[in-house]
């Protein structure tokens, strides 16, 4: 009768900051992943194509998750629930659906196939500084001296990753300069990711997890499909039912998706919010190394330059979150939700 109660009382005794940590490596290495998946498809085609291509990746990937997620928090959908969420309810989430469960991972996922993994996440920071001009803007949020000198160093450090860029195949001519289209890419991706924070905060905020996560992805998912059919042609999943794609994509919905999300809530249960954008903010910097003990992918001259000032105002942003918490604590101001603000620090999640 003792060992199980001894059993249970081990799983509290693990750290908030623990699951954190966690999340932020499986998010971070998302990128890299991603693109490992793809090559591994390209040792296995099947006739000219690759199963495991970049739009396989996203719609099966999703639907594996989606399985899982409705096994996890299905019984949210029921009645009583449901009845609570109004019009504007529906509307919202069908539009934050629409931006980060279709766009922004569908242009993010285009830019991982144009450019590098370092340059997606170092231009993914884009999101951070863009969410708190719109906050202050929109939403009338108070931003302190720090966290708006940091999200400025922040701006310019992925300006500069974008133009440094040395010429290649994949640019356009603009105003003088060559820009990479995977970069532009990757910055409307980040744009449709601020456009959905900011939904989020102004709407979505009582919405039950459960029905959030679920209605994102499936709404998402559908939408994906419609758009890729569009624009590629329905012999673009041909693959779609392959076993050797649906084994792959059951281990990243299940692990990318499903456990990172799940140790993200985990962990924010039991951590403030200075201490969980604190771990969210080491996501580029484990990306990039994830990308290079996975990928080989080494960072270059343009990377380095901005992504010094990009560490520069993550730091900037840490101090100023600090000081906005010791304000929080003395009640002189409210808090910000933890995980809207982990969210953004950590940037692309796989999905």
């Amino acid at each position: 009768m003792t060992r199980p109660r001894r059993t249970h009382r081990l799983i509290p005794r693990i750290p908030g900051q623990t699951y954190l940590w966690l999340a932020t490596l499986i998010f971070a290495a998302s990128g890299a992943v991603t693109r490992k998946l793809t090559e591994i498809g390209a040792e296995h085609f099947i006739g000219d194509r690759n199963p495991i291509s970049l739009c396989n990746v996203l719609f099966v990937g999703n639907l594996c998750a989606l399985i899982l997620l409705i096994l996890i928090y299905g019984r949210q959908w029921n009645k009583t629930t449901l009845k609570q969420l109004s019009r504007k309810d529906w509307v919202s989430l069908t539009l934050v659906a629409v931006l980060s469960g279709a766009l922004a991972p569908g242009l993010i996922f285009q830019a991982l196939a144009l450019t590098g993994v370092n340059n997606v996440i170092l231009v993914g920071r884009l999101e951070p500084p863009l969410t708190l001009a719109l906050s202050v803007w929109l939403l009338r949020e108070r931003v302190n001296i720090w966290e708006l000198m940091g999200a400025i160093a922040a701006f310019v450090g992925v300006i500069l990753t974008i133009i440094l860029q040395p010429a290649t195949e994949t640019m356009m001519n603009m105003g003088g300069f060559s820009l990479g289209i995977g970069e532009l890419l990757a910055a409307a991706g980040s744009l449709a990711g601020t456009a959905s924070t900011i939904i989020g905060k102004k709407y979505l905020s009582q919405i039950p997890l459960g029905i959030y996560s679920i209605f994102r992805t499936a709404l998402g998912t559908i939408i994906f499909f419609f758009f890729a059919l569009v624009l590629y042609g329905s012999d673009h999943f041909a693959d779609v039912l392959s076993p050797f794609l649906w084994q792959w994509m059951f281990l990243y919905g299940g692990l990318i998706v499903v456990v990172g999300q799940s140790f993200l809530i985990k962990g924010l249960k039991t951590c403030t919010v200075s201490m969980a954008s604190l771990i969210g903010s080491f996501g580029p910097v484990v990306g990039i190394l994830a990308a290079y003990l996975i990928l080989g992918e080494a960072p270059t001259q343009p990377q380095y330059i901005g992504g010094s000032l990009i560490l520069v105002g993550i730091f900037l942003g840490q101090v100023g979150i600090w000081r906005e918490t010791s304000r929080i604590a003395s009640g002189k101001v409210n808090s910000t939700p933890a995980q809207q603000q982990v969210e953004t620090d950590m940037g692309f999640k796989g999905i």
